[in-house]
């Protein structure tokens, strides 16, 4: 008697349903993308107990004739391919032809369908993968598939599921992934008689975006595209100011296939890791479309696997289009500040403490500047403005400042030490760069002087030319700007911290140092000594040049240009103990803990006092910055709030000022 069994097509169809049918979320994903398949328009998906006791996919796709559904439940029988080489070119998301038969087997399974110009379609009704039985039946064109009592014949399988709320988010999540993979789909999903995912289908990833994840997040994207030969990039990723705690707000498709893949992981996280050291990861949709015969999604059973032939060039060019959207070339402030999501309200009888900058003002609201007086030649009378009526015509009146009155930040700040007769803040040179200082296209204040060369007209407003307009700081740490879509809120520390990271990270060599009139002496103990001794080259890299001067001292002789010499002492501490508390770093991720930790020390602290030229001259060099959505530890440097969102938080039906 032989050993060797040939396995009845039930028990077959019950071992292929371990591999298909995992959990619910199998069952729908298999469904939905047979009907992606037959050219549905629109598809729901219905599910009851997170997807253990009734699931229910309707599409209206093309259908199918009698025949067809008696083979459709066969294992094997499929219309995606007919031979081998096929394989190789498919473009379909189902080829196995192992979905209906495995899920009829462990479940009680009922298909409907009718083809367009057939007078009735056809029932197939399957009980735990017993015989099928075909009747006729009226129904809508398309095809609906029921699933109940999933698993209620293989107790073993049932008994490691989760928890129904965990179930019915898996499914939704997958619904999420599926609609972001084909915008031009109208999706509903329905949860327990609620419904839950509802998008467009206009075609539009964008609007597929703003209808899953709402108008905030929204705002927040950034569109990418590359194109490199035969692969193309397209999509959307959110800000760095927008982080998300997982990789499951990750949406990665390929020819319109979701897939799992490490390579394209590493890209995204590569590319913001230089951006924001912190832990998060960004909202991304990435579509990517490459010649099929260069990928193999014949990996895994549930095909959300694939491998390329090149997968190096995927990796690069995912890196660069990424790179690309996050780099703020040509955007201004508005475009890359942070959205505020759900702005709290807080109503107080209190008066608002509001500090204006330190300049003069000559009139209520309107910022005169030093500049305007000085220029204007001896023995000719000062120009009258005329009142004006409203605080939003005075806003507007304010105009750029010419570049030849940016000196530099630390030219504005010695203005301010003689204005104040006291040392405000350390003296830097961060903006000194010619790019820092906008002479046509950044964004500046104009001088009372030339604001008179074309005066207001009797009810006539000036209006924005697109810049943020600095407007007074609160609490001597936020700067607050407006422009013509909103106001904004900088955190001054943070800014000018971002400013000198980028500034620090651009020099690939050494960074300008000073040398110091009187050296000074540092001590250290024998582990902090042993750390400067061996880390030389990168604290003289920093601008740091130190030489041993005793057992365990040693003699600063030049700091960075940009660092206060009060501050040098304590920067090199902090430098120390970040040398310490780091294992197994690379070079590189050293260096950029280090710049971070000077950019800090050195940058603008909260409490400190600036004037409106001060404040404008920030603004300007932060839009210059590679990366200005956050300072180089995560936190976000600018947040907008909308002229709509203002309008709703003071319950006005318009948002006309």
């Amino acid at each position: 008697m032989t050993m060797i069994h040939v396995l009845d097509d039930n028990t077959i169809n019950k071992i292929a349903a371990g591999e298909v049918v995992e959990r619910p979320a199998s069952v729908i994903k298999e469904l939905v993308e047979n009907a992606m398949d037959a050219g549905a328009t629109r598809i729901e998906v219905e599910i009851m107990a997170g997807g253990t006791s009734f699931m229910r996919v309707t599409d209206n796709g093309r259908g199918m004739s009698a025949e067809d559904a008696h083979l459709a439940i066969l294992r094997h029988a499929t219309s995606k391919i007919r031979e081998v080489g096929d394989l190789n070119t498919v473009g379909t998301l189902g080829f196995r032809g192992e979905a209906l038969p495995t899920i009829a087997s462990v479940s009680r399974f009922t298909l409907l369908t009718r083809r367009e110009g057939d007078d009735l379609g056809t029932r197939v009704t399957i009980t735990g993968g017993k015989a099928p039985d075909f009747i006729e039946a009226g129904c809508n064109i398309g095809t609906t598939v029921k699933v109940e009592d999933l698993f209620f014949n293989t107790p073993a399988r049932k008994k490691f599921l989760k928890t129904n709320h965990t179930e019915g988010s898996r499914i939704n999540d997958f619904i999420v992934k599926l609609a972001l993979s084909r915008p031009d789909i109208e999706f509903h999903f329905i949860n327990n008689n609620k419904m839950s995912v509802v998008t467009p289908g206009t075609g539009n990833l964008y609007d597929t975006i703003q209808a899953i994840y709402g108008g905030k997040t929204a705002d927040s994207l950034l569109g990418l595209t590359l194109e490199d030969e035969d692969i193309k990039i397209s999509g959307y990723i959110t800000k760095p100011s927008m982080l998300k705690s997982s990789r499951a707000w990750q949406t990665y498709i390929v020819n319109s296939r979701i897939i799992q893949n490490r390579a394209i992981a590493k890209a995204i996280d590569n590319a913001y890791k230089s951006l924001i050291p912190k832990s998060g990861f960004p909202l991304a949709v990435l579509c990517i479309e490459v010649p099929q015969r260069t990928i193999d999604v014949n990996v895994h059973p549930q095909k959300s696997e694939l491998k390329f032939e090149d997968e190096s060039r995927v990796f690069k060019a995912v890196y660069k289009a990424v790179l690309d959207a996050i780099r703020p070339a040509g955007r201004g402030l508005g475009e890359v500040a942070a959205v505020v999501e759900k702005p709290e309200q807080h109503v107080t009888m209190e008066p608002m403490q509001f500090v204006p900058a330190t300049e003069p003002l000559a009139e209520p609201i309107i910022p005169q500047w030093p500049q305007a007086e000085a220029s204007r030649p001896a023995g000719q009378p000062a120009v009258q403005r005329a009142q004006p009526k409203t605080i939003y015509e005075a806003v507007h009146r304010t105009a750029p400042i010419p570049a030849r009155a940016m000196a530099g930040f630390s030219a504005a700040q010695q203005s301010l030490r003689e204005e104040r007769g006291a040392a405000a803040m350390p003296d830097s040179s961060v903006l000194d760069h010619p790019c820092m200082v906008a002479e046509s296209s950044a964004p500046a204040m104009k001088s009372g002087a030339d604001a008179e060369a074309s005066p207001c007209q009797e009810g006539e407003l000036l209006q924005y030319d697109g810049s943020v307009v600095p407007i007074g700081q609160v609490d001597l740490t936020y700067i607050i700007a407006q422009d013509a879509k909103g106001l904004y809120i900088v955190d001054q520390h943070a800014a000018h911290e971002r400013i000198l990271f980028d500034k620090f990270s651009a020099m690939a060599g050494d960074i300008p140092s000073q040398q110091l009139l009187v050296h000074q002496i540092l001590s250290f103990d024998q582990k902090e000594s042993d750390l400067v001794e061996a880390h030389q080259e990168l604290f003289a890299s920093l601008g740091f040049h130190m030489e041993m001067s005793g057992e365990r001292e040693f003699r600063l002789m030049e700091v960075p240009a940009d660092v206060p010499v009060s501050e040098a002492e304590d920067i090199i501490r902090e430098i120390l103990t970040n040398l310490m508390d780091m294992h197994e770093t690379t070079a590189k991720e050293i260096r950029q803990a280090c710049l971070a930790t000077t950019a800090c020390r050195a940058a603008i602290k909260a409490g400190e006092e600036l004037s409106f030229r001060q404040m404008q001259i920030i603004l300007d060099a932060l839009a210059h910055t590679a990366f200005p959505y956050t300072c180089p530890h995560g936190r976000p440097t600018i947040l907008k709030f909308s002229s709509e969102e203002l309008a709703k938080m003071f319950k006005r039906t318009g948002f006309g000022f």
